[in-house]
């Protein structure tokens, strides 16, 4: 019997380690373990970042699709200014030495050629002698002494029309400016 009582006495001794094992065990394991609602906050979180990613994604994608079709002819568009430039050099040869009906038809035939070049969206960059220097649209081929104390670090003449695609420079107007 001493034995069976000493076997209860070891026995109970275990099951007391071992209970507080578990209670030492159980605060650490509860903060190890997040809560449901942790665990729902987490994902929630996950979820609204991934959506924002995506929507940006989305939007960059549009963007630059869009972009794309503005621009996607901007290579033609810039060959083309070199036939625009000859036709204005025609003109100006036919108006020197031509025939009005001459004229007329080279006149007919380019203002035909850059209707459809605007109706794509190409502009002409507007700069006339007198105008501030700016380095966005414009390029100085030269500088020249001014005429007038007025033209100082001013356009005073235009050499190439400048031109734009939608709102991108295809070509900067060269001009003469005075220093």
């Amino acid at each position: 019997m001493s034995e069976n009582k000493d076997m209860q006495d070891e026995n109970l001794d275990i099951n007391e380690n071992l209970n507080e094992k578990n209670q030492a065990e159980k605060p650490e394991n509860s903060e190890a373990t997040p809560s449901n609602e942790d665990l729902l906050a987490q994902e929630k979180d996950r979820y609204i970042r991934l959506f924002a990613e995506f929507e940006n994604y989305k939007k960059r994608t549009s963007k630059e699709k869009m972009d794309f079709f503005q621009y996607a002819n901007q290579d033609l568009m810039v060959s083309m200014l070199d036939v625009l430039d000859d036709f204005e050099r025609a003109m100006k040869e036919i108006q020197k030495n031509g025939n009005e009906a001459d004229l007329k038809g080279v006149e007919l035939i380019y203002s035909k050629l850059k209707n459809k070049l605007e109706d794509k969206g190409l502009k002409a960059i507007s700069v006339q002698p007198g105008d501030d220097f700016n380095v966005d649209i414009h390029e100085a081929i030269t500088q020249i002494p001014a005429p007038s104390e007025e033209l100082k670090g001013k356009v005073v003449d235009v050499i190439e029309t400048g031109y734009q695609l939608a709102d991108r420079v295809i070509r900067f107007a060269k001009v003469v400016t005075g220093n």
